[in-house]
Parts: C-alpha cells; sequence; structure tokens
C-alpha cells in the first residue's frame, strides 16, 4: 500500500504556523557594519520562498524586503512568515543556508531580551500584520508561553495541547 502525504494546510486541521522575530540592529541598515547581512537577504529570503513547506513572509519594498521599525536610539528588524508546520520552518531556519547567518547574528544584532520569537496557528487564509504579530510577541514576554503565543522550545498543537520535545503531546 502507497502512504499518501497530507494535503498542505490540512495536516494541523487547516491551520498554519506563524512566526515573528525581531532583531535590534547595531547600526543603519546601509552601513558598512550591516553589509554582509544586507547582502545575504534577498538570496535567503528566496531560500526561504522555496523552501518546503513555506507560505507567505511579509514584504517591504523599503528596507530590501524586511520590516524595519524605529524604536528609540536603534531600528529593529521585523520577520513575519507563515510555514505549514513546524518542522517545515524548523527546517528552513537551521538545516538551510539561512542556519549559517543565524549562528552569526551578533554581528549585526544586539543582544536581546528572550524570547525575541514568537510562534502561534493561524487559519490557512490568514496573514499576519505587523502589528498583530508584535502583540504576540509581547504577550509572550508578559505571560509565557501559551496556545495565544509560544516558542521553538515550549510549542502547542493547534488545538492548545502543549507538545512534547520528542514531538507528542503531553498527557
Amino acid at each position: 500500500m502507497v502512504k499518501s502525504e497530507p494535503v498542505l494546510g490540512l495536516s494541523h486541521g487547516g491551520r498554519r504556523l506563524a512566526q515573528v522575530n525581531v532583531a535590534r540592529q547595531r547600526a543603519d541598515l546601509e552601513s558598512e557594519a550591516m553589509g554582509e547581512f544586507l547582502a545575504a537577504l534577498d538570496p535567503i529570503n528566496r531560500v526561504a520562498e522555496h523552501s518546503p513547506g513555506f507560505v507567505w513572509r511579509l514584504r517591504s519594498d523599503a528596507t530590501h524586503g524586511a520590516t524595519s521599525l524605529r524604536d528609540g536610539p536603534y531600528s529593529m528588524i521585523v520577520n513575519v512568515s507563515v510555514w505549514e508546520s513546524y518542522e517545515a520552518l524548523h527546517g528552513f531556519t537551521y538545516r538551510s543556508p539561512h542556519g549559517a547567518y543565524l549562528r552569526r547574528r551578533s554581528r549585526w544584532f544586539l543582544p536581546g531580551a528572550a524570547p525575541t520569537t514568537a510562534l502561534w496557528w493561524v487559519r490557512a487564509d490568514e496573514r499576519p500584520p505587523v502589528d498583530e504579530a508584535l502583540r504576540r510577541l509581547h504577550y509572550l514576554v508578559t505571560f509565557g508561553p501559551s496556545p495565544r503565543a509560544f516558542t521553538l522550545r515550549r510549542r502547542f498543537e493547534p488545538d492548545g495541547q502543549p507538545v512534547r520535545r520528542q514531538g507528542r503531546r503531553v498527557s
């Protein structure tokens, strides 16, 4: 018997995984100090867009495909995307060329108070705006992981059940 692949978007009850991550830049995006990051931004975005399970990412023409917000003396890069599953997001984040840049992030970004990334489940057709994504991150920082906003290490299923590290639900 041939095992069929799940129909995309239906493997999690029609829900998809949204993520937001923020990082405070060490320097102005157009500065020499941010040159290596800026040069990698478009190629890494293309890797994301062609990764299995990628659905959507927030785009901004003003800052080379990244959304940059001013917060005090520093600018902050905000990334929002939607993926078919945690596994798809994890594969792109850590097992694609993106992972090498992630390991060098301290070259371009200031250390941030954890967490700087929040995950949550959205309807299959939903594309979260920046203000909602930042509210989810703020909720996570304020109240800790919950089905409303969670971390890479403390995740929840779309039905609100916690996920064990090995991918099993907590009983």
